[in-house]
This record gives structure tokens, C-alpha cells and sequence, in this order.
């Protein structure tokens, strides 16, 4: 083979193994978009691709929030759709964003790759909530969607949005340095890979007088039939966080 084609096949081969799965994204619009009742798609533009979002606004709200799903599903799936809807009728405009996803078999360590694309779109989420006149932003995020907002947070110039409420945080990530109110909520039977950070996340928020720590009592990662209580925790949270 020439160097030529090895230069091809290896870009190529960059972008199946790292790449945003941009056909697996427009499979989870197309399955989303014609069965969602509550709120609107609204599509936003990262590194010059499309993205779904679904958006519902609130008169009078509280403030508004990002929603950030985890590895490799969309922004009405299971516990998100859950938040996205809960939260609004507790008084939160909500912007469920759909993240970057790799193929099916894709493994938690494969998605460092996709934060810096990640972080695009939630600044392009944010960007998209104070152009609507809010002027408190929170995100809200679970599991992977965690480990992505924390790169967004870590790098971003100032503080973009007033505070977050990361749910079940399963990587190598703290909260030192992201000045802003933090919830770190897992369950107690949580993954293990959550479990193990626990100890390190909660005393690197100890700076931070406004963040908290919190395990909700008997629930696992994906707080399987806790929906109540997970919007329960996020509500209260963002409540006192952010005024409301």
C-alpha cells in the first residue's frame, strides 16, 4: 500500500474509532422527534453538524436548565425524559441536548475523544438559553453526560451557567476548580466506579460552601423506580442554588 492510501485508511480509521456517530445520532432524532409530547425539537449547530435538542419553555421560569444525557442514548431517554418533563412542571425552562455517541459496542473509555465536541454543544445549549433572555442557566447532568459537562465547566472562560447537579459521576474527575454550586448526587448502589470517587469528589467540593454532596438511600445508577425522589433532590437543590 501506498503512504498515500496509509494516510487515508488511517484517517479513516481515526474517525470510525473516535469520531461522533453522527448516523447512530440521526437513528435516535428520528426515533425521538415523532413520539415527544412534551416540549419541541429545536436543532443546534456544533463543528458545523446539527444537533437535537428538545426545549421547554416555562412562563415565568425559575431559571433554565441543560440537560445532559449519558453514554449513548438521547435526550428523552429513561431518567432524562424524566427530568426534562418533571422539571418543567416544577417551574424550570429545560433544554435536553443530544450529545455525541459512538457505536453500540463503544466502552466509557472510548468517550474522552468526544468532550472537546461535547463541550460545543452545551456552549452552543447555553448560548441558545440567554439568547431566550434567562438569565440563571444550570445544567443538569447523568452519568457520562457528567464526565462531559465537567470538561465543558473545567475549560470554560468565567462561569457560563450558575450552578450544576452532576448525577452519578463515574470517572476520574473532582470539582476543583469549577467555582460554581455543585450537587454530587449518586445512589447507594451505585456503579462501582462511582462508588470509588465518592471519598475525592466530596473534598474537593469542601471549598465551595454552596455545593453538597448527597447519596440517595437504596437507588442505583439509574434510580430505577426513584423517579420522585431523584426530581425531588435536583428541585430542592436548584431551589436554594439558584433562588427559585
Amino acid at each position: 500500500m501506498t503512504r498515500m492510501l496509509w494516510i487515508l485508511a488511517l484517517q479513516l480509521f481515526i474517525g470510525t474509532a473516535w469520531g461522533a456517530d453522527y448516523v447512530r445520532e440521526q437513528k435516535w432524532a428520528d426515533e425521538v422527534t415523532p413520539a415527544v409530547v412534551t416540549g419541541d425539537p429545536v436543532y443546534l449547530e456544533a463543528r458545523n453538524h446539527k444537533f437535537l435538542t428538545l426545549f421547554t419553555e416555562v412562563p415565568d421560569a425559575k431559571a433554565a436548565l441543560v440537560i445532559v444525557h449519558g453514554l449513548g442514548v438521547h435526550p428523552d431517554w429513561n431518567l432524562i425524559g424524566v427530568l426534562r418533563t418533571q422539571l418543567a412542571d416544577a417551574g424550570y425552562t429545560t433544554l435536553s441536548v443530544q450529545m455525541p455517541v459512538l457505536k453500540n459496542e463503544a466502552r466509557g473509555e472510548d468517550y474522552p475523544p468526544t468532550f472537546p465536541e461535547a463541550a460545543q454543544r452545551l456552549e452552543q445549549a447555553v448560548a441558545f438559553l440567554k439568547a431566550k433572555g434567562y438569565k440563571k442557566v444550570a445544567i443538569v447532568s447523568h452519568s457520562m453526560g457528567s464526565r462531559m459537562s465537567h470538561y465543558y465547566l473545567s475549560r470554560a472562560k468565567g462561569h457560563p451557567v450558575d450552578a450544576w447537579v452532576a448525577i452519578g459521576m463515574g470517572g476520574p474527575e473532582i470539582y476543583r476548580g469549577v467555582a460554581i454550586p455543585v450537587l454530587d448526587l449518586y445512589g447507594e448502589n451505585d456503579l462501582p466506579i462511582v462508588l470509588k470517587g465518592a471519598a475525592k469528589r466530596a473534598a474537593s467540593l469542601k471549598a465551595n460552601a454552596n455545593s453538597a454532596q448527597i447519596v440517595a438511600p437504596k437507588t442505583d445508577h439509574f434510580f430505577t423506580d426513584r423517579d420522585a425522589e431523584l426530581v425531588k433532590y435536583v428541585k430542592d437543590y436548584l431551589d436554594k442554588a439558584l433562588g427559585g
